[in-house]
């Protein structure tokens, strides 16, 4: 019997260390992990190696957050999307909210801790 295949997650964020930290995170739970810098590159690396799951910030050079969570949504309807976001709101518009809506299965607030990216994913893994 072969083991179970690892959950592959694709983590999109513009700040280095944020992607950094979220690749220890992962790969010492378990995860398969991509990075990318911003949407766009996110885009060709899942059309060559398939994530499961993208966690995406929201404010990123190039394709932004929101319009990542868009184009996966129609190109890859069954990636289960985490949009993540330190931005709050500007002109009464939250940020994550508008994430939902977009298409995003669930949404972190930054800064947020180790152990509630692991519980999101947990949680998604599960619907």
């Amino acid at each position: 019997m072969s083991a179970p295949k690892a959950v592959c997650v694709l983590v999109v964020d513009d700040n280095e260390d944020m992607r950094s930290f979220m690749k220890i995170v992962l790969e010492r739970a378990g995860y398969e992990t991509e990075l990318a810098a911003d949407g766009q590159r996110a885009l060709e690396l899942q059309r060559r190696h398939p994530a499961d799951v993208l966690v995406t910030d929201i404010f990123m050079p190039e394709a932004d957050g929101l319009e990542t969570i868009e184009r996966f949504r129609s190109e890859f309807p069954r990636v289960r999307i985490v949009a993540m976001s330190g931005g709050g709101s500007v002109a009464k518009l939250d940020y994550l909210t508008t994430a939902r809506e977009a298409g995003a299965d669930a949404v972190l607030r930054k800064p947020f801790e180790a152990q509630a990216l692991l519980t999101t994913l947990e949680t998604l893994a599960t619907r």
